[in-house]
């Protein structure tokens, strides 16, 4: 038993530590991204005294701006912790903990490769893992529609409504959009997922296999078209461009965090960023194949520490490039009007991820059927 326990909290450490350095480095990486995008340089100035001035490596590393989000982080803490008085003090200091705490969450029942050593690459391994995601997930929400409530003030409350209407209308289709996955497969668990994916191709690119078979073929167009459908529900669940309407820096000032400073405005920065990791890892394991890799041999479970490690590599390529993704678009797409968002949703794609599960349907009944 403390073995296990022990086993776990190494577990816990050795994905939580990572993460919140990839949500540090991932602002670092956006600003980069939309600096080179509108022809600008981005950061470049902040050095700590004594790495800055190693010579030829250190002014390198201040050009990257590899510094930068050590001061971020410095700011959220050391900022003056400003708190209204015409605010609702105890949702208030509440709101943000609720925002960040369940993409942490998330992350325990992600796998992020078969084995290394002994120990399975994943904290909790739920029969359940889908519906694990999307019931954390969907807590998010409440920690937005408690900041705008907890301000008491216009535009956070605002914000906050609008972020309710769009992530309950969003998560909808997103649900609906996995249902084929659960009627392909077969099964709930995460591992069990990938595990298809390596023997039948990725879902969303079947061709990604050793050996193709017809039947991947046939259902490929609709797990693509899910594929699609999540993709787009998650830019709405995570709040990014093109569907940022609850911030919407342009229209509500700041949306529902305008009341908040230091840290506690530091928490839904991080819970943004997080959110993000949590959701481009959901895509990389239901639709992209997890860690395996097909043509290198991977998919089988890793029999050395090395294997393990490259795995755990491949899975985390996979995300960064989901997170690319999402930067690359928040700079080259423009926002929606909060109309067009709804009517998208509702109106487009929570009637075509339906008719996706009911063709998905067809086509599994009739690859079933006995041939009279």
């Amino acid at each position: 038993m403390r073995e296990v326990v022990l086993f776990s909290l190494v577990k816990i450490v050795c994905v939580i530590v990572p993460l919140l350095v990839m949500v540090a480095y991932a602002v670092l990486v956006e600003r980069k991204v939309s600096a080179f995008i509108q022809d600008r340089v981005g950061p470049n100035r902040t050095a700590l005294p004594l790495i800055g001035q190693i010579p030829l490596i250190g002014p390198f590393l201040v050009r990257l701006g590899i510094f930068q989000p050590i001061a971020d982080g410095l700011k959220f803490i050391l900022k003056e912790d400003f708190t209204p008085q015409h605010v609702r003090k105890v949702y208030f200091w509440l709101a943000p903990a609720i925002a960040m705490i369940p993409s942490l969450m998330t992350i325990a029942v992600i796998p992020f490769g078969s084995q290394l050593g002994s120990q399975q690459m994943v904290i909790a391994d739920l029969n359940v893992g889908i519906l694990y995601t999307f019931g954390i997930v969907s807590l998010g929400v409440y920690g937005i529609v408690l900041a705008g409530y907890a301000a008491n003030s216009k535009y956070p409350f605002l914000g906050g409504i609008r972020s309710s209407a769009q992530m309950i209308s969003y998560e909808i289709a997103m649900g609906m959009s996995v249902i084929p996955v659960f009627m392909i497969v077969g099964n709930l668990r995460l591992n069990d997922v990938i595990a298809y994916q390596a023997q039948h191709g990725w879902l969303a690119f079947p061709f990604m296999a050793p050996h193709q078979t017809a039947e991947s073929y046939w259902l490929w167009p609709f797990t693509l078209l899910s594929f699609a459908i999540f993709v787009v529900a998650a830019f709405a669940e995570t709040n990014r461009l093109p569907f940022d309407l609850p911030e919407s820096e342009t229209e509500l000032v700041g949306g529902y965090h305008t009341e908040y400073s230091s840290m506690k405005f530091g928490m839904f920065f991080l819970g943004e960023y997080a959110a993000m990791i949590a959701i481009s890892a959901m895509m990389a394991v239901l639709f992209l194949g997890g860690w395996t890799l097909p043509w290198w041999g991977l998919n089988q479970p890793a029999q050395t520490t090395g294997r393990g490690v490259l795995q755990i590599a491949i899975f985390l390529a996979k995300l960064l490039l989901l997170m690319l993704f999402f930067i690359w678009v928040r700079w080259m797409w423009p926002r929606f009007r909060y109309d067009q968002l709804m009517h998208l949703g509702w109106k487009r794609f929570i009637p075509i991820a339906l008719a996706n599960i009911v063709a998905t349907a067809l086509v599994l009944w009739f690859q079933s059927a006995p041939v009279q």
